[in-house]
């Protein structure tokens, strides 16, 4: 005797691809979840390491600014040495500023985009032989770089002079108020692990000049 078997009817066929629709629109959706968290993931990562990155030329900047700042004020104490810029022993790439004649390699290294060596001095840390694109931990892509302008004699207000900020010619004559006083602005560029980042910053330091 043959026993027959029973066929699924139209109802539960529907219900069945109906099941299956539904599970492959779950599955997509479950995709897109997955592609959105790994893109934003990829995004975050790239914000923190350019967040790093900016830090890092930030830092190095302010370390080679206290650096010629720290030369600057350890120079006053050598007899045998000169603050005026250009006309010394320690400082023979410092530059004297004259508004009317300004030196292209000091304007490009204040204003220029990307990286600027040229009459610049690299800043190697305390001893000079600290090379920061080789430590094993936090390497920058450049060592920081540094300019010394000597604005002048610091003068109090009011009180003219021989200040070169004022519009005077590169004089590095005594003139009144702090005749033994000069203002030095130091500029220094540094960059991060990506060469991409560049900070540029400035400061100025008063420092008698002997």
């Amino acid at each position: 005797m043959k026993t027959l078997k029973k066929l699924p009817s139209m109802h539960q066929r529907t219900q069945r691809g109906a099941v299956l629709v539904v599970a492959l629109i779950f599955l997509l959706l479950l995709t897109i979840l997955a592609l959105s968290a790994s893109s934003r993931s990829l995004l975050q990562e790239r914000m923190v390491g350019g967040l790093r990155n900016s830090q890092q030329a930030e830092i190095s900047a302010q370390t080679a600014l206290r650096g010629a700042e720290w030369q600057l004020w350890k120079a006053t104490s050598d007899i045998n040495g000169h603050l005026n810029c250009g006309t010394g022993v320690a400082f023979t790439t410092c530059y004297v500023y004259d508004p009317a004649n300004p030196i292209t390699n000091v304007v490009n290294f204040r204003t220029q985009q990307g990286w600027v060596t040229a009459g610049a001095t690299t800043y190697k840390g305390y001893s000079g032989g600290t090379d920061y694109t080789a430590l094993a931990n936090g390497k920058l892509a450049y060592n920081p770089l540094y300019i010394i302008e000597d604005l002048g004699v610091e003068l109090p207000p009011g009180v003219s002079g021989t200040l070169h900020e004022s519009g005077a010619t590169g004089s590095t004559g005594v003139g009144a108020g702090s005749p033994a006083l000069h203002v030095y602005r130091i500029t220094a560029r540094a960059s991060g692990a990506n060469s991409n980042t560049v900070r540029v910053l400035e400061t100025t330091f008063a420092a008698k000049s002997n």
